[in-house]
């Protein structure tokens, strides 16, 4: 087992989720553009979403045939072609299609590093690669979305896409020079040998509840980061455009908060890492509901924190808990955890329609609870480094 330096792999968590949720900032504004209501526009970010769970499973199969990094490079830049098209687009469906597509190659990116992580790490140090990947997805999430947030203040909408766009080829062009070999793709024999590997993945209690608990954790920071934007783009707040790209800075105490938790996998296992990292969401959420800008900021800083250490903590289980066919397994877990994000999406509407603002957090925390139990009741309270690991 391999250990490699850290920077390919935060930047492949930085180029993955650059684009990813960018629209976020822009949904009170293609409203206004498109004329548009509430759901049909949160689609461009639930498209994007049901689009990687849909790849991820065929996307990390691939991985395991073809070799991992090719697929990596291959599925940058293919993100960074069709994030700058989404410019070329001339109505709200165009701007979804694309957005669509941008979703399908993801998985190339997000489920594969995971993967990649878990084939070349040693077992001691898993979780803190992965916390380094995570922190790469976070510090992307936040300058993806405050980019699109400036640029489409200063310009457009469009000028977002491109701009976004070439930040991504940069990051493609630069996980091509940097990413280490994983070595010869595994022969199609060895495939053979585990036919029945998708079926044994989806009977492993310990996978199924990794699985679950993706799912929970990324509905959480879509229903809370989607429908704040309403919230906050309205009155008595009011902010614009630009502000609402900047509210992403909350994700940047995560960045920090990422790296510590990840060391703490490693020495006191993924359980109690996700029980704590619920705690500070559960608290985060309900301090959204305070009508106070600063209090809705500093909640949000919780909430973001929460789910990137879940997020940590979950993913990094997927790679103990797999012993054969990881690219598989991880791509499972992207599919559960996009289905969750594209249901954080959808879902909600129907109770911001009802209840507005306080109904969506009465969602959330209820999700916020069920991955801890889920967590709790389903993966074994052991340290990573005591689990049987098999490359």
């Amino acid at each position: 087992m391999l250990t490699e330096p850290l920077v390919p792999i935060v930047l492949a968590g930085f180029a993955a989720f650059l684009g990813l949720y960018a629209t976020q900032p822009l949904l009170p504004l293609f409203q206004d553009v498109f004329g548009a209501s509430h759901f049909k526009v949160s689609l461009t970010v639930t498209a994007t979403t049901a689009a990687v769970a849909l790849s991820a499973p065929f996307v990390g199969r691939l991985a395991d045939r073809w070799g991992k990094r090719r697929v990596i490079v291959a599925a940058s830049f293919s993100m960074a072609a069709t994030t700058a098209l989404a410019a070329t687009a001339a109505t709200l469906n165009q701007v979804i299609a694309w957005r669509f597509l941008l979703g399908l190659v993801t998985p190339g990116v997000f489920a594969v590093t995971v993967a990649y992580i878990h084939d070349r790490w040693d077992r001691s140090r898993a979780g803190t690669a992965t916390a380094a990947y995570v922190t790469g997805t976070v510090v992307g999430g936040f300058t993806g979305r405050a980019t699109v947030g400036m640029a489409a203040a200063a310009v457009n909408w469009r000028a977002s896409f491109v701009v976004i766009g070439a930040m991504s080829l940069v990051c493609a062009a630069a996980l091509w020079s940097l990413l280490p070999a994983d070595g010869e793709p595994l022969h199609a024999a060895a495939h053979r040998t585990h036919a029945g590997s998708l079926t044994a993945h989806l009977t492993n209690r310990e996978l199924i509840g990794a699985y679950a608990a993706g799912f929970c954790v990324l509905f959480t920071q879509v229903a809370m980061f989607t429908y704040v934007t309403f919230r906050l783009a309205d009155p008595p707040f009011s902010l614009t455009t630009a502000a609402l790209g900047w509210l992403f800075a909350v994700y940047l105490v995560g960045a920090v908060v990422t790296p510590f938790a990840g060391r703490f996998i490693d020495l006191r296992g993924h359980r109690l890492a996700l029980a704590i990292a619920i705690a500070i969401g559960v608290v985060g959420s309900l301090l959204t509901l305070i009508h106070m800008l600063a209090a809705v900021v500093a909640g949000l800083a919780l909430v973001s924190s929460g789910v990137f250490i879940a997020q940590a903590a979950a993913s990094s289980y997927v790679g103990t808990a797999a012993t054969h066919n990881r690219g598989l397994a991880v791509g499972l877990y992207a599919t559960f955890y996009y289905l969750g994000g594209s249901a954080g999406g959808a879902l909600p509407a129907l109770f911001w329609s009802s209840g507005g603002w306080p109904a969506c957090v009465a969602l959330v925390i209820a999700v916020q609870l069920t991955t801890a139990a889920i967590g709790w009741f389903s993966w074994t309270a052991k340290r990573p480094a005591d689990s049987f690991w098999q490359s």
